[in-house]
């Protein structure tokens, strides 16, 4: 058998996490981060977490350049993140299209809010209501 027809360690691992007991996750975190895992975490999330630890270790990891992102955002909470921005300008004459349960809806941008069904609205959350029924983020219903 050569080399790559072998199974790798990890590979002979993987499929055992399911047999680990909770405590021997929860050992398996420990080992991996250094610390017990937060209190109430998931069976799933103790599982995935090893088997991530696991392929980490024969892959890699993440790359440096995204670790020291990571490390940045944890660094900066109470900043603004420089990589996500938090509002979307979305300029007077744009019209936005959302399909709906099989219907379309139109909303042009003017320079004080939203136009829809020949009414201004000041928001496209309130839009957003008015078409679900339901309490919607008016930006990410319309794929802002």
């Amino acid at each position: 058998m050569n080399r790559c027809q072998q199974p790798r360690a990890w590979q002979r691992r993987l499929p055992r996490l399911a047999d680990l007991s909770r405590e021997g996750l929860i050992d398996q975190w420990v080992l991996t981060y250094g610390n017990p895992p937060p209190k109430g975490i998931s069976r799933r999330l103790l599982e995935l977490s090893a088997a991530y630890a696991l392929q980490a270790k024969a892959f890699g990891g993440l790359k440096p350049a995204l670790r020291r992102n990571l490390v940045a955002a944890l660094a900066s909470e109470s900043k603004p993140s420089k990589l996500v921005s938090d509002t979307t300008v979305v300029k007077p004459g744009t019209r936005l299209v959302r399909v709906w349960n099989g219907r379309t809806y139109h909303i042009e941008v003017v320079a004080d809010g939203f136009l829809w069904n020949e009414k201004h609205h000041r928001s496209l959350t309130a839009i957003a209501r008015a078409i679900t029924g339901s309490r919607w983020s008016g930006p990410r219903f319309f794929g802002l």
